[in-house]
């Protein structure tokens, strides 16, 4: 209880600190950063020169292949010819939002992290076994010997390997389906 009321005040903290920063981060400028803008140019393969990606932070009204195509590959009389292979994108993103949307994201990754350490290390040690659900423990055990000790066993062999239980465990099905089964089908006969 207390590690849940702790866990929703974390969430709580994360999500106005996300909030925060999308609400004071400065507005889209003019002047963007240089992650946050660029030029891309993709020139496929001309004559005997290899096909190659170019990159360069240019405006948008300067995105074209003599801008950002340095050094230019071809000698002066080709570069007209070259240029119109190349194909150039102007390129937008915002590097701020991005960060805040990984921040929110690890914040809570470790939450659960954090939640599931709990949930294997601290919680068995504070949980007290309940009282009702100790009796049927204990019931469902016994019937686990009395089905082992009745099932015949080859000689040499263990009683308790993992296959035994299982069939055991089967085997106690089929029983409660064969009640349920017959008491159901009691019942429908009575009211009839």
């Amino acid at each position: 209880m207390m590690f849940a009321q702790c866990t929703q005040k974390c969430a709580t903290s994360v999500l106005l600190i996300a909030l925060l920063c999308c609400i004071l981060s400065p507005p889209a400028q003019a002047s963007k950063s240089s992650e946050d803008i660029r030029c891309k140019c993709i020139c496929p393969p001309y004559r005997n020169i290899s096909g190659h990606i170019y990159n360069k932070n240019v405006s948008q009204k300067d995105c074209n292949c003599l801008h950002v195509v340095e050094p230019m590959p071809v000698p002066g009389n080709d570069v007209e010819a070259y240029c119109l292979l190349c194909e150039c994108k102007y390129e937008e993103r915002s590097t701020t939002t991005i960060k805040v949307i990984i921040i929110i994201y690890l914040s809570v990754v470790g939450a659960l992290l954090l939640y599931m350490a709990f949930l294997v290390l601290v919680d068995p040690l504070i949980r007290k076994p309940d009282a009702y659900t100790q009796p049927l423990h204990n019931e469902e055990e016994n019937e686990d010997a009395r089905s082992l000790a009745a099932a015949p066993t080859p000689s040499g062999a263990r009683a308790n390997t993992v296959l035994e239980r299982v069939e055991g465990a089967q085997q106690r099905w089929k029983r409660q389906v064969q009640e349920q089964r017959k008491t159901v089908f009691d019942r429908h006969k009575m009211l009839s």
